[in-house]
C-alpha cells in the first residue's frame, strides 16, 4: 500500500516533495493511515484536527488523541473548538453542512498562516461511491458524477485510490491505533443510509464496487472536460459585449438543441436554476420585458437579446439641486454646474453636456429616475410633446439602459435636461437668454 501511495503521488502530481501538507486529521482510520503514509514518504506535514462538540466527551478525547498522534510524528499540531450546533441553528443549514463550512474555512485560514501549500483530506474510494449515488438520488449533471476530485484549489485527496477495506487491512496490519466515530453507525444520516443499507446491497451485485465507481467517476470527468469545451464554444458564439452587460442573441439561442441543458449551462455561473431556465426559453418568442433575477444577476428579456447584467440597488432617492451647488454625485454618476454670460459663450454638442438658459428654470432643481407618465419636448423637435417612454423606445435602449436613466427637473416639475440623452426645448438659450446653466455629466 506504502508503495502504491508514493507512486500515485508521483505520477498524479497532486503534490511536489517539496510541498508542505497540512493534513486534515479526525483520528478516525482514513486519517490515521493518510498520517503514517506521508511520514513513511518523507513528505512534510502538520496536522489539524477540527473538535465539532457534537459527541461531548468522545469529541474531546479524539482531540486529545490527534494531539498525541502529532507529538508522535514531531510535527506541528492545530486544533480548534466550534459550536456547530449554534451556527448550523444561526445559518439554517444542517449539521453536516454546518461543519463541512466551518473545517474548510478554518483549515484555510491554519494553511495560509502558517505557510503550507496544500490541505489534504483521506477521502477514499467509498467516498467517491457514496457522494454519486447521493448526487443521483437527489439529481445531477455531469459534476455530480465525477464524484469527488483528487484535486481542487488547495486542497488534495491522495487516498482516494484506496477503498474503505483496503484502509483498515493497511491499519491492522501495521497496527495502528485509532478513534471510532459512533455517530457513522447511525443510519439518520443521508450519507450513512447510503453507506450501511445501499451500498451493501449493490455489492451483492459487484463486489467490487467502490474500484467500479472510482473508475467511472474518472471517465465522466474526462467526458465532462469533453462537455464544458463544447458549453465554452455556445459561450463564445452567443455572448456580445462586455461582461458587466452580456448581451444573449434569442434568433442564434432558438437554433440551438439542446436548448435547455446549453442555456441552463450558460447562465449556471450567474446563479440561475434549471427552473428559472425553464421559465426564461418560455418568454423567448414572446413581448419583451419580463426579467428574471438570481442572487447576483438580472435578465431581461429584450426584442432581440437576452441582457444579463449584475443586479443593482437601483437608486429612487430624490436630490434637490439649489443654484449655489458646484457639483452633485449620484450611484454612477457627477453633475457639474457652472453659469456664463451669453457673449461669447460656445454651446457644446455632446450628449454628457447640457447649456441650459438658467433664468427660464425655477430653483431648486430635481434630479430623479423617470417614470411613466414622464415627458417633456426634445431639444430640435420644435416644441413637440414626447412621453419619455416612447423617446427611450425610438432610441432604441435596452431595458437595462431604460432602466439606469436620470432626468433633472425644476421645480415646477418641468424636464430640463433628460440627462445624457436630450435637453427640453423650453430651456433652449435663446438671443434673449441673459444666463446660462451649463451641467456637464461624468458617468463613473
Amino acid at each position: 500500500m506504502l508503495a502504491a501511495f508514493t507512486t500515485h503521488l508521483a505520477q498524479s502530481c497532486l503534490v511536489q516533495k517539496n510541498n508542505r501538507l497540512l493534513l486534515a486529521v479526525s483520528g478516525g482510520v482514513d486519517s490515521v493511515v493518510m498520517c503514517h503514509l506521508m511520514q513513511e514518504s518523507n513528505m512534510q506535514f502538520g496536522i489539524a484536527h477540527c473538535n465539532f462538540g457534537l459527541r461531548g466527551a468522545g469529541s474531546d478525547a479524539d482531540e486529545a488523541f490527534v494531539q498525541k498522534l502529532a507529538a508522535q510524528y514531531n510535527v506541528p499540531f492545530y486544533s480548534v473548538q466550534f459550536n456547530t450546533l449554534h451556527f448550523a441553528t444561526q445559518n439554517k443549514v444542517s449539521v453536516q453542512m454546518a461543519a463541512r463550512a466551518l473545517r474548510y474555512d478554518w483549515l484555510e485560514d491554519i494553511r495560509q498562516q502558517n505557510g503550507y501549500t496544500f490541505i489534504a483530506t483521506a477521502h477514499h474510494q467509498n467516498d467517491i461511491a457514496e457522494t454519486m449515488l447521493l448526487n443521483l438520488a437527489k439529481g445531477t449533471g455531469l459534476a455530480g458524477l465525477h464524484g469527488i476530485a483528487a484535486k481542487s484549489g488547495k486542497i488534495v485527496r491522495p487516498m482516494l485510490l484506496f477503498s474503505k477495506v483496503q484502509i483498515e487491512h493497511f491499519a491492522q496490519t501495521e497496527n495502528l491505533p485509532f478513534r471510532t466515530d459512533e455517530s457513522n453507525a447511525q443510519t439518520k444520516y443521508v450519507r450513512n443510509k447510503i453507506r450501511h443499507l445501499v451500498i451493501p446491497a449493490l455489492k451483492e451485485i459487484n463486489p467490487a464496487l467502490e474500484e467500479t465507481f472510482y473508475q467511472n467517476a474518472q471517465r465522466f470527468s474526462e467526458i465532462e472536460q469533453v462537455y464544458l469545451s463544447g458549453i465554452e464554444y455556445y459561450r463564445k458564439k452567443l455572448f456580445q459585449g462586455p461582461e458587466k452587460e452580456r448581451l444573449i442573441s434569442i434568433g442564434r439561442l432558438l437554433k440551438i438543441k439542446p436548448l435547455q441543458t446549453v442555456l441552463y449551462e450558460l447562465l449556471k455561473p450567474y446563479h440561475y436554476n434549471a427552473a428559472q431556465v425553464a421559465q426564461i426559453i418560455e418568454t423567448l418568442t414572446n413581448t419583451p420585458g419580463k426579467v428574471f433575477y438570481s442572487t447576483t444577476h438580472q435578465l431581461i428579456k429584450d426584442r432581440k437579446f437576452l441582457i444579463l447584467s449584475e443586479k443593482t440597488e437601483k437608486d429612487t432617492t430624490y436630490t434637490l439641486i439649489e443654484k449655489d451647488a458646484a457639483a452633485v454625485e449620484k450611484t454612477g454618476m457627477q453633475l457639474q454646474f457652472s453659469y456664463h454670460n451669453p457673449d461669447g459663450f460656445v454651446i457644446d454638442t455632446g450628449n454628457n453636456i447640457a447649456s441650459l438658459d438658467a433664468g427660464k428654470m425655477e430653483f431648486p432643481l430635481l434630479l430623479r429616475r423617470w417614470k411613466n407618465g414622464d415627458y417633456f419636448y426634445p431639444y430640435g423637435m420644435n416644441m413637440k410633446k414626447k412621453k419619455l417612454k416612447r423617446f427611450f423606445t425610438d432610441l432604441k435602449l435596452s431595458l437595462v439602459q431604460k432602466e439606469a436613466a436620470w432626468i433633472l427637473t425644476d421645480n415646477r416639475g418641468r424636464i430640463c435636461w433628460v440627462i445624457g440623452y436630450r435637453p427640453d426645448e423650453r430651456f433652449a438659450i435663446t438671443p434673449k437668454t441673459k444666463e446660462i446653466c451649463r451641467i456637464v455629466c461624468n458617468f463613473t
